[in-house]
């Protein structure tokens, strides 16, 4: 399993995932009519784009004065499909590690019980 550490690191701001979010639900989008719907300013949200552009997740084209961003759907789906292999990569190291504590537990029940019948 090979992890792109860019993607994770890109969709690990929560103002980036929130971006892709308005992006998804309204089909696109500017800086502009983006930095309306954010807790950040029209700059921050275009420093946000560059990042989500870089890793192909959104890409833009010029639309008069501005740039109208939209969501790569292709890239999303792999993005999408990366997540889902690494959560289920984790899934299985902790059902794994919950069966070494789960044993480990029985054994201390099981000398606490044997100390107690002594």
């Amino acid at each position: 399993m090979t992890v792109d550490d860019d993607l994770w690191s890109a969709v690990g701001d929560p103002i980036r995932r929130r971006m892709l979010d308005l992006l998804l639900i309204e089909g696109g989008g500017t800086a502009t009519s983006l930095s309306e719907r954010l807790p950040v300013t029209r700059q921050a949200v275009t420093k946000h784009l560059v990042v989500l552009d870089r890793i192909g997740l959104v890409h833009s084209t010029t639309a008069g004065r501005e740039k109208q961003f939209r969501v790569d759907e292709a890239q999303l789906a792999r993005a999408v499909a990366q997540f889902t292999e690494v959560g289920a990569a984790w899934g299985s190291r902790l059902r794994r590690i919950k069966r070494i504590a789960e044993t480990i537990q029985r054994d201390q029940d099981a000398n606490d019980d044997i100390r107690k019948k002594q």
